[in-house]
């Protein structure tokens, strides 16, 4: 080793002398030896090239900024994967090498591929430990097919075709071998040279790093913000040890985890000790979860041509204690989050989904604790009962019992499965027999009809989306006139289907009422996450010019700016919770944000149970200042929305907001996301109550003995 770096020091004085006495000529010499480099060595820069552009263009179709297009950091990340994956086709002979590169090649092609395709969906990601739920695609084909694949998913293919293209010209101009790819000594000094190369892009890489983003990279919250900061190859490398932290959490990690664990609940009640005006109101009553797929609140009130998109539920809302400022926080297990978080008051996880790899954990949930309280429990869906998992996962959640596809008579299919109407129509007579019973029970009808791609206008009923007026002629004469408007988008789509759902959702009611189910019942209405339509449908909605057929310039007076930050606020959905007496007294609008974490806390309050493990808050005893926290670390309150990948903020109300401010925010955000996944991963609650049993074993005895 002495000696090794004895000669280094020798070489590096050697270049000092020439580059002083003759520093023009040391760089034209540097200049050619890179060039016969190339040269020699032109297919293995065919693909790092293609590679990189191709790191380069996901980043630029996903990410869609030119600050991070240009970016140097993800870009030095990529280039140093890549060479140094690249680097070990020197150690192989000639006829190999072509064929290692050729299959890296693909496999870094078909990852951008597949993100591409995913982010589309998802505005996240894809992540290798959710392989394992790709059977879901099956369900869910048309929609992937219909709604998400676009051109640009296949621009990568490129770097594959231009390798093979390279490849044949240099076999034809028998320039594909040198005499040097003969020489093992001195392939054997290419690799170490080129692996050199990346190694030190790699160090420069990992001197731009902060703390801050080395400590998001570690906790993987926004893979938005990894590949935007780290390039994709990187973030790949940091997803596949994640992927495989469910299979050593017993090996590593656990002393840390079970200590935040303690830290962050130590000051929490066991019991619940704060009340309000809502304390026991609904306690015995039934409850009814509706679970409203794909139902976004901005749909309430809106209006085409004077009629309603959704008439029925902008009744309900009226009549009941609603909230409009409510928001979900699903992450890439979209409805399955929804679920898990609803009824456990956690958030989901940073890797995976808890429906399916983490369902054999101990979760203290609604069903369970009302089963406490002597109610049963149960959960319809006309779908099948393995989607996502959710045959084993309800059952882990308490309910005793899943009416899933099998137990429905699939009459009247539209888009994915059974109708909606059909669906409710069916789960009247079922909740009738369990009504007979004789026990308060809490159900939850998981809705499916207003799914993804809203593509059966046909099914859906009479609902037109453009827009009627009047056009006066030159001779006087007044004449209708119809103009397409959202005819023929996917938003104006959405709404038919919106609509369709809405009058799914009124008859069901009417049932509900004719049987007399709703005399000693609560509905807890929400909708399970947003639409995901494209922002230039919104556009479209709020900035059409019916004498263009598209959308006023910015520069006009009547143009409504329509952002990413409006994009985002505008995922919110609808929550109502509905009873005879808030039809009649209780009913109010609730303003204060609130996230789908903070239903369980405030609905125990309601129906009094309680659950220590609890992340959000009752709302009605939350302060002016609660804080909704999403899976990829961005915030919101009613004074700010948060952005993490961008690191910045939209003020509210007009609300002043210092950096302190942003700073405590960020501090409950990741420290509530660390504690949730330490919770579920670690399975920390089941370890917490076996340490209890032990320690309560200990004192038996001891007072046994005495």
């Amino acid at each position: 080793m002495k000696e090794k770096l004895k000669k280094l020091k020798i070489n590096i004085k050697k270049e000092w002398k020439m580059i002083k006495s003759d520093p023009k000529k040391y760089w034209i010499t540097l200049l050619n030896g890179a060039r016969e480099y190339v040269k020699n060595n032109t297919l293995f820069f065919t693909f790092v090239l293609t590679s990189v552009f191709n790191a380069l263009m996901l980043r630029f179709f996903t990410i869609q900024t030119m600050e991070n297009f240009f970016s140097l950091g993800p870009l030095l990340a990529d280039f140093a994967i890549v060479t140094l994956v690249g680097s070990f086709c020197y150690l192989m002979k000639p006829k190999n090498r072509t064929f290692y590169l050729f299959m890296i090649l693909c496999l870094f092609t078909t990852m951008c591929i597949i993100n591409s395709i995913y982010y589309t969906f998802y505005n996240s990601f894809a992540s290798i430990s959710l392989l394992s739920t790709s059977r879901f695609v099956v369900d869910v084909g048309d929609a992937v097919i219909k709604n998400v694949l676009h051109v640009t998913d296949w621009l990568y293919l490129w770097g594959p075709v231009a390798f093979i293209v390279v490849y044949y010209k240099l076999k034809k101009n028998k320039q594909f071998y040198t005499k040097e790819d003969k020489e093992e000594i001195k392939n054997k000094y290419k690799f170490k040279r080129t692996f050199a190369v990346g190694f030190v892009a790699a160090i420069a890489f990992f001197i731009t790093l902060t703390p801050v983003k080395v400590g998001r990279f570690v906790n993987l919250w926004n893979r938005e913000y990894i590949v935007m900061n780290f390039g994709i190859y990187t973030y790949h490398i940091n997803d596949l040890i994640h992927s495989v932290e469910p299979q050593i959490t017993t090996l590593f990690g656990y002393d840390s985890a079970m200590k935040t664990f303690k830290e962050y609940y130590k000051n929490t009640p066991k019991e619940q000790t704060k009340k309000n005006e809502y304390t026991g109101i609904f306690e015995g009553k039934n409850i009814i979860g509706i679970h409203a797929e794909s139902m976004q609140q901005f749909v309430l009130g809106l209006k085409f041509n004077g009629k309603e998109v959704t008439p029925n539920l902008n009744k309900f809302s009226e009549q009941s204690i609603y909230f409009d400022n409510f928001y979900t926080q699903v992450s890439v297990g979209t409805s399955s989050d929804t679920e898990f978080t609803l009824n456990t008051s956690l958030m989901p996880t940073n890797n995976g989904t808890a429906f399916v790899s983490y369902f054999d954990r101990e979760y203290v949930t609604m069903p369970k604790l009302l089963q406490d309280k002597g109610y049963y429990t149960f959960s319809m869906h006309a779908n099948r009962a393995a989607y996502w998992n959710r045959d084993i996962m309800h059952q882990r959640l308490g309910y005793e019992h899943f009416y899933s596809k099998d137990e429905y008579v699939i009459d009247d299919v539209i888009g994915l499965g059974l109708s909606d109407k059909s669906f409710f129509k069916q789960s009247v007579t079922k909740i009738k027999e369990i009504n007979k019973k004789g026990q308060p029970y809490y159900g939850t009808l998981l809705m499916l009809t207003n799914h993804t791609p809203f593509d059966k206008v046909d099914k859906y009923g009479e609902f037109p989306v453009d827009l009627k007026g009047e056009l006066t002629l030159n001779n006087g004469v007044t004449k209708q006139v119809s103009y397409p408007y959202m005819e023929g988008t996917k938003l104006g789509d959405y709404f038919k289907s919106v609509h369709y759902a809405d009058a799914a959702l009124g008859e069901f009611f009417t049932s509900l009422e004719q049987e007399g189910l709703l005399d000693n019942t609560v509905i807890v209405l929400y909708g399970d996450h947003d639409a995901r339509l494209p922002i230039e449908d919104y556009v479209r909605l709020y900035n059409y010019d019916p004498d263009t057929n598209g959308v006023f310039k910015k520069e006009d007076p009547r143009y409504k700016e329509f952002n990413d930050y409006d994009y985002e606020l505008n995922r919110k959905v609808p929550l109502i919770i509905w009873s005879k007496e808030t039809s009649t007294k209780l009913h109010t609008k609730v303003d204060t944000v609130m996230g789908m974490y903070d239903l369980m806390p405030t609905l125990g309050n309601m129906f009094n149970f309680y659950n220590p493990y609890q992340l959000g808050h009752d709302i009605f005893n939350a302060s002016d200042d609660n804080i909704v926290v999403f899976p990829n670390s961005n915030w919101l309150t009613n004074k700010v929305y948060y952005n993490a990948q961008q690191n910045a903020y939209l003020s509210l109300e007009n609300s002043v907001i210092s950096k302190n401010y942003i700073a405590l925010g960020n501090k409950y955000a990741n420290n509530l996301l660390k504690v949730s996944n330490s919770l579920v991963v670690f399975d920390l609650i089941k370890k917490e109550h076996e340490l209890e049993n032990i320690e309560s074993e200990y004192i038996n005895e001891r007072e046994i003995k005495q």
